[in-house]
């Protein structure tokens, strides 16, 4: 815990340490993804991308909290890679959907067991219930808002 105000009680720094750990992560996860040349927010769209469903574009960004050029960027590069493709919405022929390739599923399916690995470890110095816990308690954070 770091120090916060002058009393000499210790505060937690919601912001720093939040900080402080995502860094660890993406830094562990970028060492897991390095043979294959990905950035983590190219491995965060892939992971999304894997459930199969398709998603617009103003949705990836919601969800791995990227700014929609930036966004357009990673996607444009995962094009260029045969990872992803975009596909005109059926239902609604103005949106446009990503999807993964075969080739991006092949990729999700070969990195997703050492991220998983990283996240593990990560989290391994908490007991099993305060993990899930702290895993709610972020998702219920980053879904409030």
């Amino acid at each position: 815990m770091e120090t916060g105000s002058g009393t000499g009680e210790r505060t937690i720094r919601l912001d720093r340490l939040l900080g402080r750990v995502e860094r660890d992560v993406s830094r562990r996860v970028e060492t897991a993804l390095a043979a294959d040349g990905l950035t983590v927010d190219q491995w965060r769209v892939i992971d999304l991308l894997a459930d199969a469903e398709g998603h617009t574009m103003s949705g990836i960004a919601a969800a791995i909290a990227v700014p929609g050029p930036t966004l357009t960027k990673l996607v444009d590069r995962l094009v260029d890679s045969a990872t992803v493709y975009r596909l005109a919405d059926v239902r609604d022929r103005r949106r446009v959907l990503v999807f993964l390739s075969d080739e991006g599923r092949a990729v999700h399916e070969r990195l997703s067991p050492l991220v998983q690995a990283v996240e593990a470890d990560m989290l391994s110095v908490l007991d099993p219930d305060a993990a899930v816990l702290l895993l709610t308690l972020l998702d219920r954070l980053a879904t409030e808002r």
